[in-house]
């Protein structure tokens, strides 16, 4: 482990994690060394974690079990997607209204548990999601919603995602397209918009100031850790090098080989 801002002896004690899924947890459908290890003392000793994707198109459920299948065992409700922290944001900025959806079950789940209704007529939000299915009339029906004064909201930013078969576009790519359009701007929630990671803490109860997040990437997940005010542990199994970290102003507060290591921290806490 590499220390890099810290530590302060005016630090608080960690009293819960957020980490984040693809290079931390698993990478290419397989769990990676060390993570259930993280997971199993996590929930043995009672800290409240939750674990982190921008995905949208999984339910919370779904999600669960394709990572049973990856050798990781997540109970459903400590997962946090995109489209969790979309449906708690519409739901603090105006609780059960109407939204026109583009996106998998994931998001329209999320929405559904919210209150809110999914409408073709007149909504108050385009809610844009990832999806493996664009449709060219749905599509145009949400550029012509937003011109008609709906506002943009999309789960995250994330312009491509990966396949077996290659790269795939992902919501950014297709917000973009609306954004050119219609000459409107999405209001983008999943990382590295803190708004998820502050959405994420109130649904386990936890503070800023004494929660951690690990992630492997620094332009996302580091970012908003750093954005939220959380202590960051940049692991290197995902898509940052060591290297990497010099040419961001920012710094996460450690560098870890892998999440192996942070089990040794939660330990630590004895």
């Amino acid at each position: 482990m590499e220390i890099m801002s810290g530590p302060n002896e005016e630090d608080a004690p960690i009293t819960a994690w957020l980490t984040d899924m693809d290079g931390v947890l698993v990478r290419e459908n397989n769990a990676l060394p060390g993570a259930q290890g993280l997971i199993d003392t996590l929930t043995e000793r009672e800290v409240p974690f939750l674990v982190l994707t921008n995905n949208s198109i999984y339910t919370n459920r779904d999600l669960s079990a394709r990572l049973e299948r990856s050798g990781l065992h997540v109970p459903e409700d400590r997962i946090w997607t995109s489209a969790n922290a979309t449906a708690a944001f519409l739901t603090q900025q105006s609780p059960e209204s109407s939204a026109f959806v583009i996106g998998e079950a994931g998001l329209t789940t999320a929405l559904h548990s919210a209150g809110y209704v999914m409408t073709e007529q007149d909504p108050e939000y385009v809610v844009l999601g990832e999806t493996r299915n664009y449709s060219f009339n749905a599509l145009t029906h949400a550029i012509r919603l937003i011109e008609g004064g709906a506002k943009f909201i999309a789960t995250n930013p994330d312009t491509t995602g990966p396949s077996d078969e290659g790269t795939l576009p992902a919501t950014g790519s297709v917000a973009a397209m609306i954004r050119t359009a219609t000459g409107r701007s999405p209001y983008f929630v999943g990382k590295p918009n803190p708004v998820m990671i502050r959405a994420g803490l109130n649904a386990i109860g936890a503070h800023s100031e004494s929660t951690a997040l690990i992630g492997d990437r620094m332009d996302t997940d580091v970012r908003a850790g750093v954005e939220a005010g959380l202590r960051t542990h940049l692991v290197l199994t995902g898509s940052t090098s060591r290297g990497d970290v010099e040419t961001y102003p920012f710094r996460p507060y450690a560098i870890h080989e892998g999440v192996g290591e942070i089990v040794e921290l939660v330990t630590a806490r004895d």
